[in-house]
């Protein structure tokens, strides 16, 4: 038997996620993620699979990101006829997510082609929402814990990341002629102590690992983020303005939401305006699926914070539009929390140039997305094909992160006590995962990063 791995996405970069894992002539896909950020990396989405889609034979999904996810319509258009195996609750999200992802894609397209500033005529959507629907149709389900078999000689188990809702590490067990193999992807980990999703459980032992490392050189700096955010309230509301926060829709515009809920608790509370019809459809499964986050378990801080009466549902496109009229004493928070797409973009619009309003953004920032350029301290930035003065205060705020930092990364792998044949990092860009490869180095582990495209062979002859 010989087991070899491709990395399609994922490598050397924190987007586009794809992992092939050939076991003799058995091909399972790990993660099929669409590439986002730099231009370069944005059009791989368009290049040609180097394996033919009706020659993989199942996927594996660690979590719903669309980093992770986002080109399973595509894989199943052109060909992929087997099962999508993943938790439940990344399958309801995935439903919200990826019809989502068609949406914006077809609505962009049809804006462009309008406005006539694609270089592309006419400009094209990757794939339609009934693409989206279709792949569902391939998924299936497990619990967290529970082995099962997809083949004679490979069996699953799915564990906790603690990443987002329902999100998964991955163990796979390979019956080979000279014993199990074990290889283990940790799909994108979590902090240790968020408030609001489960801690990652402990990785069992590993002849391969495939771990992120997006945050592999640095560790999240000590803050306290409650008085941090009181503090940019107080400093809008004395500038005259409103507080505009794009955030991603699933687990960050939650988390927020729980900091306002207890900020709120000592201070005069500010109407709230959740302007996201994806993050309100998510804030709908974090209410239903209470087994897969800690907020339940806190009888001070339960699920009565997204009905809070300060916080307003926006699910209309014409009461986005009047969000625009406020002027002071408001908190808005809407996707995408890069500022790639989505309703965040109309507010951008409005409020970049506005000095008396504040944008704060709440997470990581890769090059090439329009909330890096914002944040870079641009004069201006594109948005529908126009150049937008930047006058607003623009803010950072990166303790919400729901990625591990350096040291959980290193402490979550330090519960391998046998160091791996070989570790690949993964899901980092270059600079993040050298760092981390010279702490694990350091320990005697065997480590590697690959590059995209680079094919290894990880057992042969067994």
């Amino acid at each position: 038997m010989n087991i070899r791995i491709k990395f399609l996405g994922g490598a050397g970069s924190v987007t586009g996620s794809k992992f092939l894992l050939l076991i003799d002539d058995y091909s399972l896909l790990i993660d099929c993620g669409l590439f986002q950020g730099l231009k370069d990396l944005r059009v791989r989405n368009w290049d040609e699979l180097p394996i033919d889609p009706a020659t993989i034979d199942a996927v594996l999904l660690t979590h719903a990101h669309i980093d992770h996810s986002g080109y399973l319509p595509l894989l199943y258009k052109n060909g992929f006829n087997g099962k999508i195996h993943c938790t439940e609750p990344t399958l309801e999200l995935a439903e919200i997510l990826l019809s989502d992802s068609a949406k914006l894609q077809e609505e962009e397209a049809e804006f462009a082609n309008k406005k006539g500033y694609s270089k592309h005529h006419p400009a094209k959507a990757l794939y339609k929402v009934q693409d989206a629907l279709d792949a569902l149709n391939a998924f299936e389900t497990h619990p967290f814990e529970q082995t099962f078999r997809i083949h004679d000689v490979i069996e699953v188990r799915f564990f906790h990341a603690g990443h987002i809702l329902g999100a998964a590490s991955i163990e796979l067990k390979i019956y080979t002629s000279q014993g199990v193999k074990s290889l283990v992807f940790s799909g994108d980990l979590g902090p240790e102590h968020s408030p609001l999703h489960v801690a990652p459980s402990k990785p069992p032992q590993a002849d391969i690992l495939f771990m992120e490392s997006t945050y592999g050189g640095r560790n999240h700096r000590d803050q306290n983020l409650e008085m941090e955010l009181r503090q940019l309230i107080q400093e809008s509301d004395e500038r005259g303005g409103c507080l505009l926060i794009p955030a991603f829709s699933l687990g960050r515009t939650q988390l927020i939401l729980y900091h306002l809920w207890k900020i709120f608790q000592n201070m005069r509370s500010r109407p709230i305006y959740v302007d996201s019809p994806m993050a309100i459809s998510v804030t709908r499964l974090y209410k239903r699926f209470t087994n897969y986050h800690r907020l339940e378990s806190d009888s001070e801080f339960g699920h009565h914070i997204f009905d809070a009466p300060f916080v307003h549902y926006v699910t209309e496109r014409r009461r986005s539009k009047v969000l625009n009229t406020i002027k002071e004493h408001a908190i808005i928070i809407s996707a995408s929390g890069m500022a790639t797409g989505g309703r965040i973009l109309h507010h951008l619009y409005h409020r970049l140039p506005n000095a008396q309003d504040t944008i704060l953004f709440t997470g990581f920032l890769p090059e090439g997305t329009r909330g890096k350029d914002i944040v870079n301290g641009n004069d201006s930035v594109k948005i529908f094909g126009e150049e937008v003065k930047i006058s607003a205060k623009v803010h950072i705020l990166d303790g919400l992160s729901a990625h591990a930092d350096q040291d959980e990364l290193i402490a979550w792998s330090g519960h391998i006590h046998e160091p791996p044949k070989m570790t690949f990092l993964i899901h980092g860009e270059r600079e993040q995962a050298m760092k981390l490869r010279g702490r694990l180095a350091g320990k005697g582990w065997n480590v590697t990063i690959p590059d995209y495209l680079e094919s290894y062979t990880l057992f042969d002859h067994i």
